[in-house]
């Protein structure tokens, strides 16, 4: 992809636009290319860098900030957060999944375990009541789920939620969260997929 990072010259910062759809091989190749512009933008000055357009993962983010720090010595922000979690979102962001890296755990969850994963999450057993699982993207569960889910906690709202069964108090995709109500944890109405439409969590 040619092009995928462009820079914008402004006041208090200097910006980085990254194309949504570039991948880290792309966006390696091209800041390379861009860095001569921005080492001579930085002749007389200590104008901060301002990374959006595209939600980074973590190594990505590394790779950018390795690439331009050892060129240029300049404080370097991002739009994309670091944190998972609702806390960490900035911005709604929505695409559609092909494919994700994928983190697998063998075994169930106790309460009080917490697993984090950029990509999505495969649980290969039951997430007990008082367990969490954060993941970028999707989650994953062959057992039950009776703990919090958090899929698309980066903004992803075409993230999924899948379990043998549904039996959390709270799920949340993206910045959407569900409260469970009681009697959808009844057999007669067991739940196995949730998903985000029309800024609602829909349970099938």
């Amino acid at each position: 992809m040619n092009n995928c990072v462009n820079i914008v010259l402004g006041k208090e910062e200097i910006t980085l636009k990254i194309n949504e759809q570039a991948n880290e091989l792309e966006i390696e190749e091209c800041l390379r290319q861009k860095i001569p512009e921005l080492k001579k933008l930085y002749q007389d000055d200590k104008t901060p860098i301002f990374v959006t357009g595209k939600i980074l993962k973590n190594r990505e983010m590394d790779l950018i900030k390795e690439m331009i720090q050892k060129e240029i010595d300049v404080k370097i922000e991002f739009d994309s957060p670091k944190v998972l979690g609702l806390h960490g979102i900035r911005k709604v962001f929505s695409e559609e999944i092909h494919s994700s890296e994928t983190k697998f755990f063998r075994g169930s969850m106790r309460s009080g375990k917490k697993i984090e994963y950029e990509g999505s999450i495969v649980i290969l057993g039951d997430v007990n009541a008082g367990a969490e699982v954060v993941a970028g993207e999707n989650v994953v569960v062959v057992g039950i789920l009776r703990g919090l889910a958090h899929a698309g906690a980066k903004g992803n709202k075409k993230a999924m939620i899948s379990a043998v069964s549904i039996e959390s108090a709270q799920i949340r995709i993206a910045n959407v969260v569900k409260e469970m109500q009681r009697d959808l944890n009844n057999e007669e109405t067991k739940k196995t997929y949730a998903y985000v439409k029309e800024n609602e969590i829909i349970l099938e």
